[in-house]
């Protein structure tokens, strides 16, 4: 009697890129693009012009912080730039009156915050979808900053100067407080059980819940922080624009954040993002954008193409989960 010996089966293991692998494509149609805009014009690697694109770009990756976790747990806010735009014109009324610094600051950002609060209650407690319950909040908002403002532009002069165009062993504070924002929201996701909560919401809310996570103060949690780092996004705004006008804020820098944030990887449908590619998003719409300006092309097809850019990435998020 013979016996046959067999091999004992050995799991496969799927293979992790690092991260930078991971965001390969990403990474090589930024430099792609940085190289082009060096060759077309010089002004582009001045460092007038660098230091510009940091400061614009730093306010849209403070809301794309904040966003990228809400959208991991499976959450939406369409509202933050409508946020942005009501704290913007808050603060500069708040200016206006001859109130300090701080005051200012802590009531415009303790706004914002209820405001995303108040978006979280909804969502979390009505059932409504978040991208209905927050798109209406962003109408409403709109008109709110319109009514605060009067439709005029309201300056607050240079009470905001030293975070507006002030800078930091060469660094624009405005980018200072954008790489803090993003550094605490990374380690959160990576190394606090807030952070892994969040990412078993948005895979399986249900699971999630029978595994014991609060799942209804988590989403309550992820929205009033939005709305906290919309409110502080407006503020850096206000700063450097020196100004709240009709139109600051808004859908648009709304939908910049929400493209910067899918171009990045987050899923759309939650349980998966990083804040390293949140950075590689914003940091291409920035660049974009920018060139477009210094190649005068017309404004109009900065819209254009963020709107383009942002379908192909969702387009391409469906495509990748389909795949897994």
């Amino acid at each position: 009697m013979t016996t046959t010996l067999t091999a004992p089966a050995v799991p496969t293991r799927r293979r992790v890129l690092p991260r930078g692998f991971a965001h390969g494509g990403l990474l090589l149609v930024l430099v792609a693009i940085i190289v082009f805009a060096s060759l077309r014009t010089d002004a582009f690697l001045s460092t007038n012009n660098l230091l510009n694109v940091l400061r614009q770009v730093s306010v849209v990756a403070v809301i794309a912080a904040g966003l990228t976790l809400l959208m991991t747990a499976g959450g939406m806010d369409f509202s933050m730039g409508g946020n942005v735009a009501v704290t913007t014109a808050v603060a500069a009324q708040l200016f206006a009156h001859g109130q300090s610094i701080w005051l200012t600051v802590v009531v415009s950002i303790a706004l914002a915050t209820v405001i995303g609060l108040v978006n979280g209650a909804v969502v979390t407690f009505t059932g409504v979808a978040p991208f209905v319950a927050t798109l209406a909040t962003a109408t409403l908002l709109d008109g709110v900053a319109l009514l605060v403002i009067n439709g005029l532009s309201v300056s607050i002069d240079d009470q905001l100067s030293a975070l507006g165009i002030g800078k930091t062993f060469g660094l624009p504070n405005l980018l200072i407080v954008a790489i803090a924002v993003l550094a605490v929201t990374a380690f959160v996701m990576r190394y606090t059980t807030f952070g892994r909560d969040a990412f078993a919401i948005g895979g399986n809310e249900d699971v999630a819940r029978l595994s014991g996570i609060t799942v209804a103060r988590d989403k309550l949690l992820l929205y009033g922080l939005a709305g906290a780092l919309s409110g502080l996004a407006g503020i850096m705004l206000l700063a450097r624009l020196g100004a709240s006008s009709p139109g600051t804020g808004g859908l648009q820098l709304q939908l910049t954040a929400v493209a910067a944030v899918v171009i990045g990887g987050t899923s759309l449908a939650g349980g998966k993002g990083t804040v390293f590619g949140t950075v590689l998003g914003v940091l291409l719409l920035g660049v974009v954008a920018n060139v477009l300006n210094l190649l005068q092309i017309n404004s109009y097809y900065q819209q254009i193409s963020v709107g383009a850019v942002l379908l192909i990435a969702a387009v391409a998020n469906l495509l990748q989960r389909r795949r897994h």
